[in-house]
């Protein structure tokens, strides 16, 4: 397959993670709170204003937009938590009406209002933690509840927007008139890499629920507590599909499970960790590596692929990537710096603590531009070529394989860092 490019490429779109029980669904850029608020009455605080959520005027009237006021504990301030199927239902205890997103809309800035009740996903909320408060997360399109502008004046509006750290999408939770403890939010422990003693050799993990997305999901330092995420492309190697993922320069991505249709998994376009992460089915690519920056590092540790037909990592940028303590099984490539990309880097590969199973190859790289790959502590299960030569060659035309093997040059390694079992 003609080795492909991906720079440049953008998708806006939102950050979305977790399947309610209806299929809509649900933001978290931290771990579910694994201490939920009980069913009770409660007013909700701002963590950047200090306001509390209110129906303004106290109106009983249908589509009004909710504001964020001076916390009295009166009528239009106190909100009914009820836990429904995926998240709890949000009723003005005055009027009986469920916070929603007007319209039902999945778009940023869209209004949060009182609205009839009627169980739908956009009348569905999740809690999730953030430090000592919690997000309050549309079921429908993933966006939390959050005051336009950011604002911190009384009387702003309350809508919903992307996930992030702004206070302003922060909220605690006050029992109304003092009727039992204020619920705070206990994080789920990060989950650390199943890497078998470091030499990818771990067992494979079991998620711990399953996520479909509709579209790329922007993100900048994400956990996805072992859920299972998949639903984009065709699950096969047809080029040009959209990512799962897209992580920002600097970011982490970790505990997540990828499943098929895994269009073109993860996209680092810059600096980026890949932390215990898992492909079930390598989709196009596993990761690509997109920085056109030299000094650019990307991580993948813990985690391993299986069925990645064509290759796993694709390295489009320049700088270098680090895979360790990871697993690979019934795959072409593990790791392949691109031959034939508009723009031609010199790109670096270190393998340290790589187990592979019915695979190929471990690295091909472009000798004539100076890449390198460098291997430690690597074992493999029947036979695998470890170090493949290319030489790179302009867009449009085809890499040509020029060798494999040590060479102390480019491809650096010496018996003592291989295992062959």
């Amino acid at each position: 397959m003609r080795e492909k490019e991906r720079i440049g490429r953008r998708l806006m779109v939102v950050l979305a993670t977790g399947l309610l029980a209806t299929g809509g669904l649900v933001a978290a850029l931290n771990s579910p709170a694994s201490a939920a608020p009980s069913n009770g009455n409660y007013t909700l605080v701002n963590a950047g204003s200090g306001l509390c959520a209110a129906v303004p005027n106290q109106s009983t009237g249908d589509g009004v937009q909710l504001v964020q006021s001076t916390c009295s504990g009166g009528a239009g301030q106190v909100f009914t938590l009820t836990a429904t199927s995926g998240g709890f239902q949000i009723k003005a205890q005055h009027s009986g009406k469920c916070a929603g997103v007007r319209d039902a809309s999945t778009s940023a800035g869209k209004a949060v209002q009182q609205e009839g009740c009627t169980g739908g996903a956009s009348q569905t909320w999740q809690l999730t933690t953030s430090g000592s408060a919690y997000r309050v997360v549309n079921g429908n399109g993933g966006k939390c509840l959050n005051v336009k502008d950011n604002s911190t004046s009384s009387g702003a509006l309350l809508q919903q927007n992307s996930c992030d750290s702004v206070a302003t999408k922060q909220w605690t939770l006050r029992a109304a008139g003092g009727s039992g403890p204020d619920p705070t939010p206990t994080p789920t422990p990060t989950i650390t890499p199943t890497s078998g003693g470091g030499d990818g050799s771990g067992a494979w993990p079991t998620a711990t629920g399953s996520v479909k997305l509709a579209d790329t999901q922007q993100v900048t330092n994400f956990d996805g507590g072992m859920k299972s995420y998949y639903g984009i492309g065709d699950g096969g190697q047809s080029e040009s599909q959209d990512p799962m993922f897209e992580v920002a320069n600097g970011g982490t991505i970790q505990n997540v499970i990828i499943d098929a249709p895994a269009g073109d998994g993860i996209h680092c376009l810059g600096s980026c960790t890949i932390r215990n992460v898992w492909w079930n089915d390598v989709g196009e690519d596993a990761a690509t590596f997109m920085s056109s920056s030299s000094s650019a590092t990307y991580l993948v540790d813990g985690g391993g692929a299986k069925s990645g037909s064509d290759k796993v990592f694709q390295h489009n940028g320049a700088g270098t990537v680090t895979i360790k303590n990871f697993q690979v099984h019934s795959s072409g490539k593990l790791y392949r710096a691109c031959g034939n990309c508009s723009s031609s880097y010199q790109r670096h590969v270190v393998m340290d603590g790589v187990t592979a199973r019915s695979t190929k190859v471990l690295a091909g790289i472009n000798t004539n531009w100076g890449d390198t790959a460098r291997f430690r502590r690597i074992t493999v299960y029947g036979s695998a070529v470890i170090c493949e030569k290319y030489k790179g060659v302009p867009k449009g035309s085809e890499p040509t394989k020029i060798g494999e093997g040590a060479d102390g040059v480019n491809c650096l390694y010496s018996p003592s860092d291989i295992t062959y079992r």
